[in-house]
């Protein structure tokens, strides 16, 4: 068979993506004879491009789903999209600003046309882009959040929350993104700390000739302060109680209040209250009964009651009333300080606290199942570190704002009577029956529906459902056969956004969990450690590394620095190794293939080498499964890379390797092929594109008879004896080979060598692979041998008889005695610690003990070679 010199990625990724979609390998339907796996893709949205983020969270679920389709259970991977109102609604906006409309000139529905047009024109991009990085999705099964079906679950959910008296409406403090004009959830503000300055701010007392001094950051909110607040117990300020002063600029008269919210040891200890501009602000408000002055509009520049800087942008008002202060000689003094503000969390635009009448979620009640279940393990968050994070979070939870001021997205279901009143129904039709019985005289056009679409997460919040139709048809054989799913592949920022209300959601509609297990990954970052994004110009086009290193190449190259939730580094140098890793693989098929076949015995050695590497593919596929159960993928990954690169390559290939056109015998041949097969099924997961082209070129293969649905290797009981006994040998050839080339000695040139050691049968059993492996004629002796190169594995005794420098030579042995007892002193502190003895299982106990041995005879040998020397 003629094999290219190199592998050439890009043509079989091609081939063999269109073959599994063509061969519909990826597609799932309940199956009552098999066990169903299924992971829903966290759904990117629509205005997304592949990142790194998605690469990684996307190669891990194609893993856990490939190789759940190998073990033949029924795999369910289910992707989609999210219609992100936000982000959306921002790229229409400015897509309708180039053809020279603006979105207040034209109607709701003309400017959900347009949307509706981007969206089909750009919004499946990322999920084509998913199919380059061999991501086997059920694309049959492809959902959109924005949907009818799903719209209309969400919908449904709005309705019966209200009707259970869950959702309501109310005038709050709200968290308000002046760019985006529309209302945020207390977890879409990220804080952040930035440099700021800190205004100390003179107020004159009402028929005094005293003056009060406050501390603020933001001197344009001056306008709407509507009281003055000090600590009841600051002896400071206690002969102020019940008088008044005067807000600055305005000359508006305030009261001077007590209460013990103030902190007495920031800035002056006296605080401006400001209910309308700031969430504590507004709690002391309506405790002391305060006006509420709005003075800043919903695009962030001044309303008209600040009646000062009205329609300047506020923080160009920040550094004008700062200077107008100042002239007026009332700044005392500017301080620059470190604090944290809020950003919105789509925008980035600093967040304007402000009283805004909203539709909430009482959150209360409904969080309490999503709390327990993750606190009792029905749900396991890998890695558990997040259960504390969670359950901070679920305890102090705020009611849910839900309005959004935007237009794409799903219109809320309430619709209002010409007198204020307002209805919550599915449909206009059924609005109107109830408001007829409100009144009467009521036409249809008379009611008005809630012009605000919900927050994206409330629909999202229902996708572990929603998908499967299971809010409008909660006994279909979907969601009975695939529902709880089983695990969900997030990042650890949108575990309050998102994973929290699909639990939530989950136990109100299900009375089940939404998913089994929750893997959270880390955040992508550089080498400096900075989060990679577009704006830093530190992140690659993903496209790009897969057409530079291949798809399989990138895919390794993630997750070789993945460990799960925590951040990892990524260095383009990791698909560089990625890429090597299939060169290797192809090389080593290109040997394999190119070996001449006999039909003659097959010899001791190659015996020996298969029984082994037998053993060790077994034990390893034990190691990979622990892994895998743990959701340590970068680590089974490691195992599969090693048993490869070092066992299969590295050591089997090369005791069983013929000489130089010389041929193999078929038994040894076919035992290779074998084991071929096998870890190309091992790897599979990972590597999809190369194992299903090794698959096939190692065997004729029928239409159906892929990689991708063959069954996945199952580990079998090993021998660990000839494991152990093989380390051993391995460490001598290895020795062996390092001190020719210390000594400049050719591998073509035989090497005598003598062994001191009680186990005999070990190196008669393996003989034959060290006499080939490292050149040797080996015999056994009782006594040292003078005149030699001396070395020790654990507490054998090795001779190389060669001419040698004596004092070289201790000093070689006596570094090596210091370095043992070094380590034996680590491993006596190990195993005198009670905690870790109490502890420890016993195979770590037990292993511990056999080092400590170990080192122990070594110890005693290098003693008695360093007296014979001297």
């Amino acid at each position: 068979m003629n094999l290219s010199k190199t592998y050439e990625p890009k043509e079989i990724e091609n081939k063999w993506y269109a073959y599994w979609l063509e061969k519909d390998f990826f597609s799932s339907k309940p199956n009552p004879d098999k066990e169903p796996y299924t992971i829903l893709i966290p759904p990117p949205n629509v205005t997304g491009v592949l990142h790194m983020g998605h690469m990684l969270n996307n190669t891990i679920q194609d893993i856990l789903i490939r190789k759940a389709r190998m073990e033949g259970k029924e795999a369910c991977w289910i992707p989609g999209t999210d219609h992100a109102s936000i982000a959306t609604e921002a790229k229409v906006v400015n897509m309708l600003k180039e053809k020279g409309i603006a979105k207040k000139d034209i109607s709701r529905n003309e400017f959900l046309k347009y949307a509706w047009e981007w969206k089909e024109k750009y919004g499946g991009i990322i999920l084509e882009q998913l199919k380059k990085l061999g991501a086997s999705c059920d694309w049959k099964r492809t959902r959109f959040t924005m949907e009818k079906a799903l719209s209309e679950q969400v919908i449904q959910v709005f309705v019966d929350l209200y009707q259970k008296g869950y959702i309501y409406r109310g005038a709050r403090m709200i968290n308000w993104d002046p760019q985006g004009k529309t209302a945020l959830a207390d977890d879409e503000v990220n804080h952040k700390e930035v440099n700021s300055k800190l205004y100390h701010v003179r107020y004159k007392i009402k028929d005094s000739d005293e003056w009060i001094t406050i501390a603020t950051t933001r001197p344009e909110t001056i306008l709407g302060d509507t009281a003055v607040c000090v600590n009841p117990n600051d002896d400071r300020y206690k002969h102020l109680h019940g008088k008044t002063a005067f807000v600055p600029m305005v000359n508006r008269e305030i009261p001077i209040i007590a209460d013990e919210y103030v902190a007495m040891d920031f800035g002056t200890g006296c605080l401006k209250v400001t209910p309308a501009h700031d969430i504590n602000d507004y709690q002391l408000g309506l405790k002391h009964n305060l006006e509420i002055i709005d003075t800043i509009n919903e695009d962030g520049t001044m309303s008209q009651a600040a009646q000062f800087y009205v329609g300047l942008d506020r923080f160009a008002v920040r550094k004008k009333i700062a200077k107008d202060l100042e002239e007026m000689g009332q700044i005392v003094k500017i301080e620059d300080i470190k604090n944290k503000v809020g950003f919105s969390e789509r925008t980035d635009a600093v967040i304007e606290p402000k009283i805004s009448t909203q539709w909430f979620v009482s959150m209360k009640e409904l969080c309490k199942p999503a709390l327990e279940n993750i606190l009792n393990d029905n749900i396991q968050l890998f890695p558990p570190k997040f259960k504390n994070t969670y359950r901070h979070w679920m305890e102090n939870v705020k009611d849910w704002c839900i309005s959004r001021q935007l237009w794409w997205g799903q219109q809320i279901p309430a619709y209002f009577l010409p007198n204020g009143e307002f209805v919550v129904a599915k449909s206009l039709e059924e609005a109107f029956a109830l408001a007829k019985s409100k009144d009467s005289s009521l036409k249809i056009e008379d009611l008005k529906q809630e012009e605000d679409v919900l927050d994206t997460w409330f629909s999202s919040g229902l996708w572990a459902m929603s998908v499967f139709e299971g809010i409008n048809l909660p006994d279909n054989e979907d969601i009975n056969y695939y529902y709880p799913t089983n695990v969900l592949i997030t990042a650890p920022e949108i575990l309050f956004f998102w994973v929290a209300r699909m639990i939530l959601f989950g136990y109100e509609y299900r009375q089940e969990k939404p998913f089994k297990d929750v893997y959270l990954t880390g955040i992508v970052r550089d080498q400096q450690g900075r989060k990679m994004s577009k704006s830093l110009g530190n992140s690659p086009d993903p496209l790009d590394l897969i057409e530079k290193y291949s798809a399989d190449g990138v895919r390794v190259g993630m997750l070789y620095c993945s460990p799960a939730g925590n951040d990892l580094l990524f260095d383009e140098k990791l698909c560089v190794q990625g890429r090597n890793f299939c060169n290797k693989i192809w090389n080593a098929l290109r040997l394999i293939k190119g070996w001449e076949i006999i039909d003659n015995q097959q010899d001791n050695a190659n015996q020996k080498a298969i029984h082994w590497f037998e053993n060790k593919f077994n034990q390893t596929l034990i190691d990979i499964e622990d892994h895998y159960s743990k959701y340590r993928i970068s680590d089974a990954l490691m195992c599969v890379y090693k048993l490869i690169w070092d066992d299969f390559c590295g050591l089997y290939l090369e005791m069983i390797k013929p000489d130089y056109e010389k041929p193999i015998d078929r038994a040894t041949f076919e035992a290779s092929l074998n084991f071929f097969e096998r870890l190309m099924q091992v790897l599979h997961p990972f590597m999809p594109f190369i194992t299903e082209e090794i698959w096939h070129l190692l065997a004729d293969r029928k239409e159906k008879d892929c990689i991708i649905v063959s069954e996945y290797p199952k580990a079998k009981p090993f021998d660990s004896k000839i494991l152990q006994e093989s380390e051993l040998i391995f460490e001598l050839i290895s020795t062996l080979r390092n001190t020719r080339n210390a000594k400049g000695i050719s591998p073509k040139t035989s090497l005598d060598l003598f062994i001191k050691t009680q186990q005999k049968s070990i190196y008669e059993n393996f003989g034959a692979i060290i006499r080939k492996l490292a050149n040797v004629n080996f015999s056994f002796t009782n006594e040292s041998v003078e005149k030699s190169l001396s070395f020790v594995i654990k507490s054998e005794e090795f001779f190389v008889p060669v001419q040698i420098d004596s004092a070289e030579e201790i000093g070689k042995i006596q570094k090596e005695i210091e370095y043992v007892e070094g380590f034996l002193v680590s491993v006596d502190k190990k195993l005198s610690n009670e905690k870790f003895v109490q502890n420890a299982k016993p195979e770590i106990l037990a292993n511990e003990r056999q080092k400590k041995a170990d080192a122990e005879g070594k110890l005693e040998a290098l003693r008695k070679m360093l007296l014979e020397l001297a």
